[in-house]
């Protein structure tokens, strides 16, 4: 083997040992694209995460959570009542008294005229105000505007209250919650778990009656669980809508880790928010 065959061996070995070495360590600085898994939000979220494409385990015994209670519907508010206008007096016409043909009499002295210096003020009338149409409009709005503000504090608080109820109805000393399933240890995929953060924290916006549409959201989250960056990639039009995804994204900072064994650095998601799917499942 002369000098050029061992210098192009030694060049070959290196190259290879490289390329095994990227192969090794390469994933753990690369972010992993998952697809749009079509799965069920979970009720109760297990300890153990995977990334297999479907969630298992569970107790046999374990009792369903109860249905959410019905939506209540806000009371419209009655359409302002529009003040009608007095419609204008006719001025009256003085019909005058004909001439009354009269005596002479005995031409009278003129009294004198006395003239008071006395200044005498007369009681300021004081000036009706008039509630113009467009006071009334910006006061209705004000107190609907009010009203939606006071219904969402309430949705959150019952959404609050109700799982601190479920969780104290399901724990004793000594037990933990386990979600319901065929049998043996619990564990879910780590993206449904993904999905089922940002639907409790996605608050249905009652004022929106066109349900069909659906809002497109690109959420980039590290190892840890820390949300790297998360945006609206497809609105729907509908302002109320839009920033209710927006709200929901700003609920969620953090998520549990990625599952164990994973070697990515971040995961990207695509998560659908779609009002009809969410009134459907309650």
């Amino acid at each position: 083997m002369n000098r050029l065959q061992k210098k192009c061996l030694v060049a070959s070995m290196g190259l290879h040992a490289l390329l095994c070495l990227i192969l090794i360590v390469g994933p753990a600085f690369l972010s992993s694209k998952q697809k749009e898994l079509d799965l069920p939000i979970l009720e109760v979220i297990p300890d153990k995460l995977t990334d297999l494409p479907f969630s298992g385990g569970g107790n046999p015994k374990a009792k369903p959570s109860p249905p959410a209670p019905p939506q209540v519907q806000a009371a419209q508010l009655p359409p302002p009542v529009q003040q009608t206008k007095p419609p204008p007096k006719e001025r009256e016409t003085k019909v005058e008294p004909e001439a009354v043909a009269f005596e002479r009499k005995r031409e009278k002295p003129k009294p004198e005229i006395k003239v008071e210096t006395k200044i005498v003020k007369r009681p300021e009338t004081p000036e009706k105000k008039t509630v113009k149409p467009e006071e009334n409009h910006a006061k209705d709005r004000a107190r609907a505007e009010a009203e939606t503000r006071r219904r969402t504090a309430q949705q959150i608080l019952a959404r609050i209250n109700g799982s601190s109820q479920r969780i104290n109805e399901n724990l004793s000393r000594g037990t933990t919650i386990e979600p319901p399933g065929p049998g043996g240890e619990a564990y879910a995929n780590y993206t449904q778990v993904v999905k089922t953060y940002y639907d409790q924290a996605w608050i249905d916006p009652e004022e929106v009656s066109e349900d069909a549409t659906t809002v497109k959201v690109k959420v980039v989250i590290a190892r840890d669980g820390a949300v790297i960056m998360d945006a609206i990639i497809k609105r729907s039009g509908i302002p109320a809508l839009d920033k209710s995804v927006e709200n929901a994204l700003n609920r969620v900072r953090q998520l549990p880790p990625f599952p164990e064994g994973a070697k990515d650095a971040q995961r990207t998601f695509i998560i659908n928010f779609n009002l009809k799917a969410k009134r459907l499942l309650g």
